[in-house]
């Protein structure tokens, strides 16, 4: 079962110039990689999670949705058409197989388990042997975004300190922030899908505390006060809209991203990347506590 984040899909319309930009912010961008379903991606990588930045590449690759598999190539190739930005909020699994049977006992998915094998390569070259199985889950009141569970049966050749020494000091992703009219509405989703139970409840949302990051569902009014960007839901259910990073020095952090020529805004101890410059997405720096 699950212990909290995996990895996060961003997805954006050309996969080089965001690499670039997170080059620009000082993380450790990873090489190109290709899926056979039609999506290229390069990988950020933390301690405890990663990010997953997407692009589709070849469209006509793309497989259809079925009645009972789901087609990330699809689901991110539409998403794209309206937004770039956070797509997807994957947990991981020591066993994606009982998670797919829970979710479904749990009416949040009737979708067959996604497995997949492909070569990665270390930072020396070598190449090496990645294999993936994953369970997809959704909540209907949600369309602009998709969840799931990765179980990793490699994770020694996909794992990598190289990948995660970053120049702007970012050692974990410490959580996800989606925004919601009524967070409460997705409560019972949001149980079934961590399998936590006992959710945090406040008067800004709720929030999954899992043993890997947090997952917070605000309302808007909510999320605009914390971070000081506006975002509308416009009856979308949950979007997912921000990522918490947590870094061992602030300051080396903003040095890294004026040197990049990255504008961050300072808010109650953080920084913040708005998402009109991080392709959709917004980049919330915090300090190591």
């Amino acid at each position: 079962m699950t212990n909290g984040l995996d990895h996060i899909v961003h997805a954006v319309r050309d996969l080089d110039a965001a690499g670039e930009f997170y080059r620009r912010a000082g993380f450790t961008v990873g090489a190109r990689n290709r899926h056979p379903w039609g999506t290229h991606n390069r990988i950020v990588q933390l301690k405890n999670c990663y990010i997953e930045l997407l692009e589709v590449a070849e469209p006509q690759e793309i497989p259809p949705h079925g009645e009972h598999s789901f087609s990330f190539g699809a689901f991110n190739r539409d998403f794209l058409l309206a937004r770039q930005g956070l797509s997807m909020l994957i947990l991981n699994s020591t066993n994606a197989g009982e998670d797919a049977r829970s979710f479904k006992a749990s009416k949040i998915s009737d979708f067959e388990l996604f497995n997949f094998v492909r070569e990665g390569r270390k930072p020396d070259g070598t190449i090496v042997k990645l294999a993936f199985s994953l369970a997809f889950a959704s909540d209907v009141k949600s369309p602009c975004v998709r969840f799931g569970t990765c179980q990793h049966y490699y994770p020694e050749n996909f794992w990598n300190p190289a990948l995660q020494a970053h120049a702007n000091s970012a050692t974990a992703v410490r959580g996800v922030v989606l925004v919601a009219d009524n967070p409460s509405d997705h409560h019972i989703f949001l149980k079934a899908f961590t399998g936590i139970s006992d959710l945090h409840s406040s008067s800004i949302g709720i929030t999954a505390r899992t043993e890997n990051g947090d997952i917070e569902i605000m309302e808007e009014v909510s999320y605009r006060d914390q971070f000081g960007v506006p975002v509308e839901v416009n009856g979308e259910g949950m979007t997912l809209n921000a990522l918490r990073f947590e870094v061992a020095d602030l300051a080396e952090l903003e040095a890294s991203l004026r040197q990049g020529g990255i504008a961050a805004r300072r808010r109650v101890g953080r920084l913040i990347v708005p998402p009109d410059l991080a392709f959709g997405a917004t980049l919330i720096f915090e300090g190591g506590k």
